[in-house]
């Protein structure tokens, strides 16, 4: 199956969890990052900022405030498909852009240099147990990825674990992945 099929069909998957069982869901992988190494030893967190039927992300943004940590969100720049990190203190610094996404307000937040963020929590929309993972599409995470020396995590419904994918030279898979399961530890 080519990605863009696949990319439908995990997301009719993904769109038929009940809002109950979505909620739980989130809330045991939310509760499972927050024990995690990962997230004890990063005090520079890059993370989406999250909308449905993905895991939640905003409660994890709220948290990382709550525990003083640098929160940072990106900013797509569709030219060259590259991400741009910047630091979130309000939600209010928020704008809603292409595809209904939630990105910082350039002129109100401060970018991040890359060498700067210690960990990322990589979106998907499915993954391998190597952590290999279909995106939405863009290429911009890989790009990103391509050269990053820090941690990189990915949180998933366990439904979104598949046997294989269609992998290419360019594709960076993750280190790691927690579903509300199962710690998955992928190098």
């Amino acid at each position: 199956m080519d990605k863009k099929k696949m990319r439908i069909s995990q997301l009719e998957v993904l769109k038929a969890i009940s809002p109950l069982e979505y909620e739980q869901k989130c809330y045991s992988i939310e509760q499972r990052l927050f024990r995690s190494e990962f997230w004890k030893n990063s005090e520079v967190i890059a993370v989406t900022v999250s909308k449905p039927p993905e895991v939640n992300t905003w409660n994890i943004i709220k948290r990382g405030w709550e525990e003083g940590k640098t929160i940072c969100v990106p900013k797509c720049k569709p030219a060259g498909k590259e991400l741009i990190f910047h630091k979130l203190t309000s939600f209010q610094e928020l704008e809603k852009v292409f595809y209904e996404l939630y990105e910082p307000i350039p002129s109100i937040t401060a970018s991040i240099h890359r060498d700067s963020i210690q960990s990322v929590i990589v979106p998907g929309i499915a993954y391998t147990q190597k952590g290999y993972r279909l995106g939405f599409g863009g290429g911009y995470y890989d790009r990103f990825l391509s050269g990053y020396k820090g941690k990189t995590l990915s949180l998933a419904f366990s439904n979104q674990l598949v046997k294989s994918l269609p992998v290419e030279p360019f594709d960076i898979p993750v280190a790691e992945i927690l579903t509300e399961s199962e710690r998955i530890q992928c190098d």
